[in-house]
């Protein structure tokens, strides 16, 4: 479906707050300048997000959205999936288990 070098993977670590949503978006600007076409944050790092990093995971996912490029997560905790389901936004991403199950669809 993809070629490989489409493909950027994200690991973030600790809270996913405000902070490091920005770092993640800044991160992602570049990898799209790049040429990336799909963008897998893996959140298997990830003890904690917080509001403010789930509004930079938004704002993240419609930067994407605008460069049509795809933005994928995977191994994201019971807490996140709780703030995507309570939101009504998981629907919005496309969630993996891990990033084996992610690569064996791009591949």
């Amino acid at each position: 479906m993809y070629s490989k070098v489409q493909v950027k993977i994200l690991q973030p670590s600790g809270f996913f707050d405000g902070r490091q949503g920005r770092k993640i978006h800044e991160e992602l600007s570049e990898i799209i300048a790049s040429g990336a076409k799909i963008i897998l944050i893996d959140f298997k790092s990830i003890t904690f997000m917080d509001s403010s990093g789930f509004g930079t995971l938004l704002l993240t996912l419609k930067k994407v959205r605008q460069q049509e490029a795809k933005l994928a997560l995977c191994s994201i905790n019971e807490q996140i999936r709780m703030i995507l389901d309570l939101t009504d936004t998981s629907k919005l991403f496309d969630v993996f288990p891990d990033q084996a199950s992610f690569l064996q669809i791009v591949e």
